[in-house]
């Protein structure tokens, strides 16, 4: 079978898995776990197989005109290379794990059926979207992920929080991709072409006449589909869909379809230099400001949410300084690592009855119950805050070295000012990094107080999901050297300036950590010694420790009422009045009420954009009730008026009919008369 054949089933196996899943949920619900995971598992392998032929090497190009237009041409294309290859294994392998972890994860999940018949669905369109060489049928992938990724994180949509994120997610993307589809349209006018190819070969002539507002438009598109600033914030609220799902749209499809479009197109970003300082000032601003709102969840999930943010926004930092062979490799070391996050705080959140950080630090022997979830997680958290030599290390390395041949000249594919924006946010954002990554395993699994519940033994189907993917995030990082045949042959290997850089801004944010953290406990335990004594003289307590208690007991009620924790089949552990050992609170100091609120940008979008259009709504719709509709009833009114005064000459009365008919010749009689005369004296 040829590569081409091979490359056209990827993403049509998915696909017609999804299609029989539904129609077969409820009439053969035995057919409903074969055909979510078989098809994708498929189409796993091919991707293997079909990045073992490409082998880096020259790209894979085939296309057939799909319909005449007129005008640019529309094809059914396909373009491989060495990214899109790489990126397809990544797709099918998350996929696939993610399907196996759902068969255990919502066993007991009524709408499992439809559930896993989007999942294919949307593993379908993120392959359309990687080995599409036309940009109209790339559109539709990313099209449908949007409708899929409405669907999903809407699962249980008997809650107002899943149904507002849902719509949330929606909306916010939607409002990316208008811009994003005049982008398109321009940059196929220019290059008369929607084939990537095509588009590639005009930016290589220098045939864009427009390419600073193509590049701008697209970019707003890339900035709501990965979730950067400002359009991140469907991203944290999107954690009130089940876990798999997270897992899925932030390691391997939705939020990593943008990133991967810029490196698809990234000639077209770098022919405008404006372009590529708006990306860096974008990432920059994304990756340090998601760091600082990780710092403050008390959601698990929030944290893992606004960590994606920043990951992704390394991603972007990689494309604004030209180096797209970055930005892809810690795309796929990203995927392996966040995957395995968000599935190890799937187990966890099983095992506590809770999202909540906060009352998982009240929990003695949490990691002992689940030792195969705190293992993969403890690997998946040293990748995250890029301690050598685990995956995470070596890529958020490529993105640094990257950032600093830019800064001091030695590349001159972007800016320099552009390098320096991504080098001193990459390495600040490194420190924080560790520092919410060492933040969660600390509060998570070191907790002291009441025992952790014990539930039995997790399934197979979800902890060995976690081993699987514990290999790529420890191991990943070893291919750097060979990597680099597969994209653009430039060096992804560390230098010693970044790797001190870099690994010492990570240790030094996981020790003052542990310190705080260390602070924090003592501070608990204190006040759990003397909670009787607060409690016989509460209102002598102290404004701060009373604060923090009611928080933290505010933060964790709040957790146990999620969505998410609907799954969890056992009872929720109860939670004591005692305050929090949470490092993070003296981190950030008074920073830290803002971070927890996401800096308030809601607020802020609420008061510039939905009020606005809300006032908007009502004065129109004032308008139409009391003007419109008045002219409407006026006509109406008018009509039957009319009608009634006609109505009351009609009495049936031939005497009547007979003595108006004669005033009428009368009265025509005398006007004739007069009119006569008038004309006479004339």
């Amino acid at each position: 079978m040829s590569t081409t054949t091979l490359a056209v089933l990827v993403p049509l196996l998915p696909f017609l898995g999804a299609v029989a899943g539904l129609l077969l949920g409820r009439t053969a619900p035995g057919f409903v776990r074969p055909l979510a995971i078989l098809p994708t598992l498929a189409a796993a392998v091919l991707a293997v197989t079909v990045a073992v032929r490409q082998g880096g090497g020259q790209p894979i190009s085939t296309a057939t005109e799909l319909t005449p237009t007129g005008s640019v041409p529309i094809d059914l294309s396909l373009y491989i290379d060495g990214f899109a290859a790489l990126v397809a294994v990544l797709v099918g392998v998350v996929a696939t794990c993610v399907q196996l972890y759902s068969t255990a994860y919502l066993r007991e999940d009524p709408r499992y059926p439809s559930y896993a018949a989007l999942v294919s669905l949307f593993t379908s369109a993120m392959l359309l979207v990687v080995y599409s060489g036309d940009l109209m049928v790339l559109l539709v992938g990313w099209e449908v992920m949007g409708i899929c990724s409405y669907f999903l994180v809407g699962h249980y949509w008997e809650t107002e929080a899943a149904r507002s994120a849902s719509l949330k997610a929606f909306l916010v993307t939607k409002l990316g991709d208008v811009p994003f589809l005049i982008g398109l349209f321009a940059l196929a006018t220019d290059a008369g072409s929607f084939r990537i190819t095509k588009i590639l070969g005009t930016v290589a002539a220098g045939g864009l006449d427009h390419p600073t507002l193509i590049a701008l438009l697209l970019l707003a598109g890339v900035a709501g589909k990965s979730a950067q600033f400002p359009l991140h914030t469907w991203l944290p609220d999107a954690m009130a869909g089940p876990t798999p799902v997270s897992a899925l749209i932030h390691a391997a499809t939705m939020v990593a379809a943008g990133v991967y479009f810029i490196a698809r197109l990234l000639p077209v970003f770098a022919a405008s230099a404006a372009a590529l300082i708006v990306m860096a000032v974008m990432a920059a601003v994304t990756m340090v400001g998601s760091a600082l709102a990780a710092l403050a969840q008390d959601d698990i999930k929030r944290v893992l949410a606004y960590s994606t943010i920043g990951q992704l926004a390394y991603m972007t930092g990689a494309l604004a300084v030209g180096d797209r062979g970055a930005a892809v490799f810690h795309l796929l070391s990203h995927g392996a690592f966040k995957a395995l996050l968000f599935l190890g705080a799937g187990v966890i959140i099983h095992a506590a009855g809770t999202n909540s950080l906060a009352a998982m630090s009240r929990m003695d022997g949490l990691a002992k119950r689940i030792p195969d979830a705190f293992w993969t997680m403890t690997i998946a958290l040293l990748a995250l805050a890029a301690i050598p030599p685990f995956a995470g290390f070596f890529s958020k390395e490529a993105v640094l070295v990257a950032a600093e041949q830019t800064a001091t000249g030695h590349s001159d594919l972007a800016p320099s000012a552009a390098g320096w924006l991504v080098l001193v946010s990459g390495v600040l954002t490194a420190l924080l990094t560790a520092a919410y990554a060492a933040r969660l395993w600390l509060m998570a699994f070191r907790g002291r107080g009441a025992a952790a519940p014990d539930h039995g033994k997790e399934p197979l189907a979800m902890t060995g999901v976690l081993w699987l993917l514990a290999v790529p995030s420890v191991a990943f990082g070893l291919a750097a050297d060979s990597l680099a045949d597969w994209f653009d042959g430039r060096a992804l290997t560390p230098t010693v300036a970044t790797s001190i850089l870099g690994t010492g801004a990570a240790v030094l944010g996981a020790m003052l950590t542990y310190a705080l953290w260390q602070r924090a406990t003592a501070r608990a335990a204190t006040a759990t010694a003397a909670a009787p004594a607060r409690r016989a003289g509460a209102a002598e307590q102290p404004a701060a420790v009373a604060a923090e208690v009611s928080a933290a007991i505010a933060a964790a009620e709040s957790a146990a009422e999620t969505p998410e924790v609907a799954e969890v089949t056992h009872e929720h552990p109860a939670v004591p009045a005692v305050p929090a050992a949470d490092p993070g609170r003296a981190l950030l100091g008074p920073l830290h009420r803002h971070a927890a609120e996401g800096f308030h940008l809601d607020a802020v979008y609420d008061r510039l954009f939905v009020r606005p259009v809300r006032a908007a709504a009502r004065l129109v719709g004032f308008l139409d009730r009391e003007v419109v509709d008045t002219y409407v009833r006026g006509a109406g009114s008018g009509t039957r008026l009319l009608g009634g005064l006609v109505r009351r000459a009609q009495t049936g009365n031939v005497q009547s009919y007979l003595s108006a008919l004669l005033a009428g010749a009368v009265v025509l009689a005398i006007a004739t008369a007069v009119l006569a005369n008038v004309n006479a004296g004339s």
